[in-house]
């Protein structure tokens, strides 16, 4: 292989610039017996990459893991807690009428007020009226 590129090769390497073909190249180079003189320090370290990229643990590795439920539930309650305080929220609050709506309503309440008035004047009327029916009855009766 040609050192200036191997060179090349290994500046980009510790500049993080390297795809994994052109480390496999590097990995290959220093693997092999015949190194530069001025490039022989790298080579133990990439035999240690390379023996660090073949180790496996025999160890099992566990991860805690949460309930699901427990979470759920959690979620359950601040949604119910939510959903509660928007229908407290719309019963509890005062619907509020606009200016139009309030002046029908007085107007409304007066109408009804005056009619109370006229339906308790025209039955004092009617009740002198039946005096005016008892007089009309006795007079019929003294005439005859």
């Amino acid at each position: 292989m040609e050192l200036a590129k191997i060179e090349k090769l290994l500046d980009a390497y510790f500049e993080g610039n390297t795809s994994l073909a052109e480390e496999a190249t590097l990995r290959a180079y220093f693997a092999q017996d015949t190194v530069a003189p001025h490039l022989a320090m790298y080579q133990p370290m990439f035999a240690g990459l390379t023996a660090a990229k073949q180790e496996t643990s025999a160890k099992e590795v566990k991860l805690p893991q949460q309930k699901q439920l427990h979470k759920k539930w959690w979620y359950g309650i601040a949604a119910s807690i939510v959903v509660a305080i928007g229908v407290a929220g719309f019963v509890f609050s005062e619907p509020t009428l606009t200016q139009e709506e309030q002046e029908a309503l007085i107007a409304f309440q007066k109408t009804k007020e005056a009619m109370q008035l006229m339906s308790k004047n025209f039955n004092q009327g009617a009740e002198e009226l039946t005096h005016i029916s008892t007089f009309t009855l006795t007079k019929n009766k003294i005439l005859k």
